[in-house]
């Protein structure tokens, strides 16, 4: 089954990728690798989730987040790439910041959205190394960011 197939499966449509608001570009095409810049649980053009996990944002609501991001990544990579998101061979690495509080220790459940849906929709080719790292803040008071690295065909 194809990554648009699987797509359509799980009923996610691509959003318009976001541009970048600072000095930065979106994806980075480094030999046979992509890189994406971080990516925000922006929906419809909008902030989903804000705030801190382990204050006013619960675990629900940042794995929802990390969902988000990691749609949000599809869309850049799908826009940037010649071949979209069949260009794709495997996600190499997902890295994610959460912005909690100093008490939460939940990080890995909050990222297994972005994770969950990368094997949802690669497949074993989802499967991939990661980093995940509780940050005081985000911009745009975002919940989670999440950045990735993918091996090309």
């Amino acid at each position: 089954m194809s990554v648009a197939q699987r797509l359509a499966e799980l009923g996610i449509i691509l959003p318009t990728p976001a541009k970048a608001v600072a000095n930065y570009v979106p994806l980075v095409v480094a030999g046979d690798f992509a890189i994406v810049s971080g990516q925000l649980p922006l929906e419809h053009g909008q902030m989903a989730v804000t705030g801190k996990l382990g204050q006013e944002v619960d675990v629900e609501a940042g794995v929802r987040a990390a969902r988000a991001c990691f749609i949000n990544i599809l869309a850049q990579l799908d826009a940037h790439l010649v071949e979209g998101l069949a260009s794709v061979a495997r996600v190499v690495r997902l890295g994610g910041f959460i912005a909690a509080t100093p008490f939460f220790t939940e990080h890995a459940k909050v990222m297994n959205g972005a994770s969950d849906l990368a094997v949802a929709v690669f497949g074993d080719a989802g499967r991939h190394a990661r980093s995940t790292i509780g940050v005081a803040s985000l911009p745009l008071d975002a919940a989670v960011e999440i950045e990735g690295m993918f091996l090309l065909h």
